[in-house]
């Protein structure tokens, strides 16, 4: 029996789509790098969907490099219905592939629902994808909306989020400023950590927010705290 190229070929595609599948996440590895080197329209919806179960981040982000090696045409479509999904991984992943890929055509999928998602790294894949992603002139739109994000969660999501904004520039002050008005301390300390950071870039979060801290406690103002 005489085993053709192509005979060839498709072994090898089904060999790789098992890997993906295998309980070693070496093996995954592996398989996740072997379909990003020879890419396949057939890869893309097993990629996608072993995105949104992959428990291994070394993992993950070979999938998501392998999703990247395949046509835009291919992979947008199934990836902007999986940042609706009820799975969080399967939005976060998806939100990060987007991100990396980095066709504008993706923005309207990153809705406000999105940057306010209740899970953590879903919304810090959606802050990090909505400022590569964003039109020009829907800057202060973003800004504004980013900023109702501020005071939230421990210090790598409140880092995730100010680094989002000192991203977008300057068109983020009237929303931090009005941020710095709050009630709320930690929104107010935020706010003010942010608006050092966007001045220095150099200067530490760390150092940032417990200055912040300080003028918020001492009740000070941003201009204190500038």
């Amino acid at each position: 029996m005489t085993i053709t190229r192509h005979d060839a070929q498709d072994l090898q595609a089904l060999q790789a789509l098992r890997g993906l599948e295998n309980d070693n996440a070496s093996v995954r590895l592996r398989a996740a790098l072997a379909v990003g080197t020879a890419p396949d329209p057939r890869f893309v919806d097993k990629l996608i969907e072993r995105c949104a179960i992959e428990p291994e981040f070394f993992v993950r982000d070979m999938l998501t490099w392998a999703l990247t090696r395949h046509p835009v045409s291919l992979t947008l479509p199934g990836l902007l219905r999986e940042v609706r999904s009820p799975r969080a991984q399967a939005r976060s992943q998806a939100l990060h592939t987007l991100s990396k890929i980095g066709d504008q055509r993706a923005w309207p999928a990153i809705t406000r629902a999105l940057l306010s998602d209740a899970d953590d790294e879903v919304a810090r894949s959606a802050w990090r994808a909505a400022v590569l992603l964003v039109p020009e002139g829907e800057e202060p739109s973003l800004a504004t909306a980013l900023a109702t994000q501020l005071g939230r969660g421990e210090r790598e999501t409140q880092l995730s989020l100010s680094r989002a904004l000192v991203a977008l520039g300057e068109v983020i002050l009237p929303a931090l400023h009005k941020a710095t008005t709050s009630p709320d301390p930690r929104v107010h300390a935020h706010a003010l950590a942010t608006q050092r950071l966007l001045r220095d870039p150099d200067t530490g979060f760390e150092f940032a927010i417990e200055e912040a801290k300080r003028v918020v406690a001492l009740g000070g103002s941003e201009q204190e705290g500038q």
